[in-house]
């Protein structure tokens, strides 16, 4: 039986195919941590009030051949990355060799901490809107287009389901999201996922403990004193546990449960007008297959792209070891411009 018809209508199997040396989920989802070597992308950094009295902070990249009516791609990073993850500058430097603008949007927290003890989380779709606002301020004639990835994509996909319509982009991508956030939390708590577990909880303490500190230094005492209340309940040995004591009373949620079960992207895929494709390998060591949509999930603007291999943010197709060929680096720019409205 096809891929094609193991799933409903709207999902589709990818023309990926992993490199012949790397296969493994493991080594697609770690080889360009450790060993890619880093596009050399020149960026401006802007930072960005909030309504709230926070800031983002933007780093955009606009090529020599930019002009100001050409498109504009919001990129969102995921859990524990930045601007400077190296899909985003990847993604960046690929976007400008088609002569496209584009902003790495750095989420509270994310790269210095911010002002105010909320953080970024899987359902901070309000900063992603605040961020396109803005482009469209200081850029009002570009088309713009928004691409996440992992936590970032599920930002992403609940910003465009939230907004239908009238969202603020000509089109969207999302990859490698964990589409319902119970099953990828119980899912870190298996096998080998538990190292990537330990690796993102231990990055995320480290950024609430600076955080602290830094609301310590500006005065804010009972901002620092209600993150410190929430530390002390560490060690913290699960998602479930993280998310439950520091996310959910940190962010207006109820507890874990209506965290989790406001901000999973999968409920909102059916609500989305846009054209938008989300790319999602069946072997992604942080999810379980059941996180897949069901029959009637997907709008028909949703290309569901399904690999079989291609790790977590991996998606590394040929090349050879020093000189690897990233899809997703090919593929996404390939998507943007097909859906690209024409010039009035």
């Amino acid at each position: 039986m096809s891929m094609v018809q193991e799933f409903p209508a709207g999902v589709f199997a990818s023309p990926f195919r992993p490199a012949w040396w790397l296969r493994n989920p493991h080594a697609q989802t770690l080889f360009s941590t450790f060993f890619r070597q880093l596009p050399k992308v020149g960026r401006e950094r802007e930072t960005v009030a909030l309504p709230d009295g926070d800031f983002l902070d933007l780093d955009w990249h606009l090529p020599a051949n930019w002009q100001d009516d050409r498109p504009l791609v919001l990129v969102v990073h995921g859990l524990s990355g930045s601007s400077d993850s190296h899909y985003v500058l990847g993604l960046q430097a690929s976007l400008a060799r088609q002569g496209w603008g584009s902003a790495a949007l750095n989420c509270r927290g994310a790269n210095r901490p911010n002002n105010l003890p909320r953080a970024y989380h899987a359902g901070s779709s309000d900063d992603l809107q605040q961020a396109l606002l803005h482009m469209a301020r200081r850029f009002p004639r570009a088309p713009r287009a928004i691409v996440g990835y992992s936590l970032g994509g599920n930002m992403t996909l609940k910003l465009l389901g939230e907004t239908a319509a009238d969202a603020p982009v000509f089109a969207g991508v999302a990859v490698s999201v964990p589409l319902l956030l119970p099953l990828c939390a119980d899912r870190m708590d298996r096998g080998v996922s538990r190292i990537y577990r330990r690796h993102f909880i231990g990055t995320l303490v480290a950024h609430w403990e600076e955080k602290m500190r830094h609301l310590e230094r500006a005065g804010n005492r009972e901002a620092a004193r209600r993150v410190a209340v929430q530390l002390q309940h560490g060690p913290f040995r699960s998602f479930w546990h993280f998310d439950d004591i520091m996310m959910a009373p940190l962010h207006g949620f109820r507890d874990v449960h209506d965290y989790y079960g406001r901000s999973s992207s999968r409920q909102f895929l059916q609500h989305i007008s846009v054209p938008t494709l989300v790319i999602h390998a069946h072997d992604d060591p942080l999810m379980s297959p059941d996180v897949l949509p069901h029959a009637g999930e997907l709008s028909p603007s949703v290309h569901f792209e399904l690999c079989r291999q291609g790790g977590h943010v991996g998606f590394i197709e040929g090349g050879t070891p020093r000189d690897p060929r990233y899809y997703l680096e090919r593929r996404i720019p390939e998507f943007l411009l097909s859906r690209l409205p024409p010039v009035k």
